[in-house]
């Protein structure tokens, strides 16, 4: 009898135990979301999907990017390393690096080659550029490499910054229509995957119009379709219907991307990473993330106010709604926990602002690097300017070396001459943004985005509203809300219904998710925490 009570008590701790974490964490991220979509499309949106997520879920209302540049490279790494550029070390996507001298990409590794039937560069990435640890890190760490960690996206950096360094796999689209990897990861893809890519999914996505979701009169929110602030999608006129077959006989699968069938294969390879690799089937937590990139193609090229963008959100939503109650299904409705996030958010179209009387304009990039060039062959007989990209100002030290100037007092003049600029709001020099004291909240921005060793001499931020990009579609990277601004829910696992309106930052959901799973923070972290959702 004392052996039965004994085993009984043992198996009820077991279960306690069990109940104490989450069997799988899954981490969304979708690229370019304004917290405004949230609102605006929220009538057209199905129950089931973000609705299931903010009404049974908890809703950060106010949360923010706190850094300057905000793009996709940087955002993935900031939400999972709970820290900025300034730290983690991915200071944008592509990026000029002042100590190498030469351009470089936030996943670059040419030590590894690519599995999969993907192009020879596709696959030469992985997580090298990343300093600071990730909560995936800290998960892998804290089971003793048991619990498993797998990031998806139709990016290369959407799936392997939120990864992290030591995750079992992270997979990305292709131009081929294929799922490649990279070596880093191991020396063959799992079978499931060659599978998957044998299968050609993708191709019941690309042998079918894109069509309106839903009827015609509900698309209100949005401006009409083929309005003057659309670009083309490959070469077709921005209306609907698009034949996806005749774009793909034209290009090539890569033409999925800018449509939303890209986000639902890449819930369909999530669903399928689920099944064969057992997420979320034993008591040791395990870790998917998810980075559906749509999203971003489609408001890069057409802009935040185009039809074909509120409908990849209504597809969104019934995808989400899907996922989740495959969740439900197959991992237990009180077993996961979902963090939905954005990498960014992103502006409203020049033109169109300009048309509605607002004093803004396209920046010519170009035009400005061949000021800058003038100025210093006019003030200094010579150029000195290496590089301007990003915001950033390179100067040539040795060409200021040889010439026996200050470089302080080069980057003065320069400054002085930046500011007769009609777009220019603020300039910064390396020596004044690493003096940084946190009262000037642009300057703090631009700082918590700033390397001294890979950044440049000098920092630009242009007026808002004001964008290096064409008369059509969109873009990002400021620190002026219309970038910033992003939704963060919370749902699933010890997650009650809830809503704040306080200002959050997106570096605290990795610690947040670290001592809600109790495991150790992630190496950069300033371990800033969402109290509201840790109580």
């Amino acid at each position: 009898m004392k052996k039965f009570i004994l085993l009984i008590a043992s198996l009820f701790i077991s279960i306690i135990n069990a109940q104490d974490k989450p069997k799988l964490v899954i981490g969304i991220v979708v690229d370019q979301m304004k917290m405004e979509y949230l609102y605006r499309f929220s009538d057209d949106f199905s129950e089931n999907g973000f609705k299931r997520l903010m009404k049974d879920g908890y809703t950060f209302h106010n949360t923010h990017y706190n850094y300057m540049p905000t793009f996709t490279g940087p955002g993935h790494a900031s939400i999972y390393t709970g820290t900025t550029p300034s730290v983690h070390g991915i200071v944008g996507n592509t990026w000029f690096n002042k100590a190498i001298s030469k351009e470089m990409y936030c996943t670059d590794d040419n030590s590894v080659t690519t599995l999969g039937n993907g192009t020879d560069y596709e696959g030469k990435m992985s997580p090298k550029n990343l300093v600071s640890t990730t909560i995936t890190d800290e998960l892998k760490l804290a089971t003793n490499f048991q619990g498993k960690v797998i990031g998806i996206s139709l990016k290369d950096r959407g799936a392997i910054l939120p990864a992290g360094h030591f995750a079992d796999w992270a997979f990305w689209y292709s131009k081929t229509g294929a799922f490649v990897s990279s070596t880093y990861y191991g020396d063959k893809l799992p079978d499931w995957v060659t599978q998957f890519n044998n299968e050609k999914n993708y191709e019941k996505y690309l042998n079918k119009k894109w069509e309106l979701f839903k009827p015609k009169e509900v698309y209100n929110e949005s401006l009409n379709d083929n309005n003057p602030y659309e670009g083309k999608l490959y070469k077709k006129i921005p209306f609907f219907p698009y034949n996806m077959k005749e774009m793909y006989e034209n290009n090539d699968a890569g033409v999925l991307r800018s449509t939303p069938f890209g986000n639902n294969l890449i819930a369909d390879f999530a669903m399928k990473a689920i099944e064969k690799e057992n997420l979320g089937k034993d008591n040791i937590t395990d870790f998917l993330t998810v980075s559906f990139s749509s999203t971003d193609y489609i408001g890069h090229l057409l802009g935040p106010r185009s039809i074909e963008l509120q409908d990849t959100y209504l597809r969104l939503d019934q995808t989400l709604a899907d996922f989740l109650m495959y969740l439900d299904k197959n991992v237990g409705k009180n077993n996961y926990l979902v963090f939905l996030t954005a990498d960014h958010a992103g502006a409203e179209n020049v033109t169109y602002l300009k048309d509605n009387k607002y004093n803004v304009d396209q920046v010519n990039a170009r035009k400005f690097t061949t000021d800058l060039e003038t100025f210093s062959k006019e003030k200094y007989g010579e150029n000195l300017l290496l590089n301007y990209s990003n915001s950033n100002i390179f100067f040539n030290k040795e060409s200021i070396d040889a010439s026996n100037l200050d470089i302080e007092e080069v980057k003065n003049s320069f400054k002085k001459f930046i500011y007769t600029q009609n777009f220019i709001r603020r300039v910064y020099t390396d020596t004044e943004i690493l003096a940084n004291s946190g009262n000037d909240i642009y300057l703090n921005a631009i700082a918590k985005g700033f390397d001294p060793i890979q950044n440049g001499d000098i920092i630009i931020l242009e007026k808002p509203g004001y964008l290096e990009y064409g008369a059509t579609g969109t873009t990002h990277g400021s620190p002026y809300t219309y970038d910033t601004h992003v939704p963060l829910l919370f749902y699933g696992w010890k997650i009650k219904p809830g809503a704040s309106y306080n200002k959050k930052e997106i570096t605290q959901i990795a610690p947040t998710v670290a001592l809600k799973l109790k495991i150790t923070l992630p190496s950069g972290t300033e371990a800033k925490v969402l109290e509201e959702i840790v109580e």
